[in-house]
């Protein structure tokens, strides 16, 4: 039954996640802290600031990592291969479709629709890792965390790997 749910897990975000692992990463966060409740949100960040850390697709090294941790090396087989089926379906069939409307107004409308929706839905995951590091490390330390996560990433232009582990370093450091 484990393996149907990791299955379930990772493929059900692979389907309706648009644009890509970042925007799946929400998808996925609902699924395996609220659904199935295999993590918590704080476990998760850990997870995903690993992800970041390391070179390649995020969705897939979180899908390799959450399942070795439920399943063991079947659930890695599980998990990515539920990560990338509902791409490599979707890719064919919209491949054809595309090219055949490629210059339809409507085609580029969706586009135009579906990045702010993006957005949003990371805004979101945001907020709630904001108010778990909130609740677990008091505001001064979140707003420390954010704004030198800003100044690094935005104003500095540093690799997120470098901030991530900065940021790792300090709460091993202090918190």
């Amino acid at each position: 039954m484990i393996y149907w749910e990791i299955f379930l897990a990772f493929f059900i975000p692979g389907i309706v996640g648009y644009g890509g692992g970042p925007a799946t990463i929400p998808l996925i966060e609902y699924e395996v802290v609220h659904r199935y409740e295999w993590m918590s949100v704080g476990e998760f960040g850990e997870v995903l600031a690993l992800g970041n850390a390391l070179p390649g697709p995020i969705a897939t090294k979180m899908a390799g990592y959450i399942g070795f941790v439920e399943g063991g090396i079947l659930g890695v087989f599980v998990a990515l291969f539920a990560t990338i089926a509902p791409s490599l379906i979707l890719m064919i069939i919209l491949l054809s479709l595309l090219l055949k409307f490629k210059d339809s107004p409507k085609v580029k409308k969706l586009s135009a629709v579906v990045r702010p929706t993006i957005a949003v839905l990371l805004g979101v995951m945001t907020l709630r890792f904001a108010e778990t590091s909130y609740d677990d490390n008091g505001i001064i330390q979140t707003v420390f965390l954010l704004g030198a996560g800003y100044y690094f990433l935005e104003i500095r232009k540093i690799h997120p790997a470098f901030v991530i582990a900065g940021a790792l370093l300090y709460g091993a450091l202090f918190l």
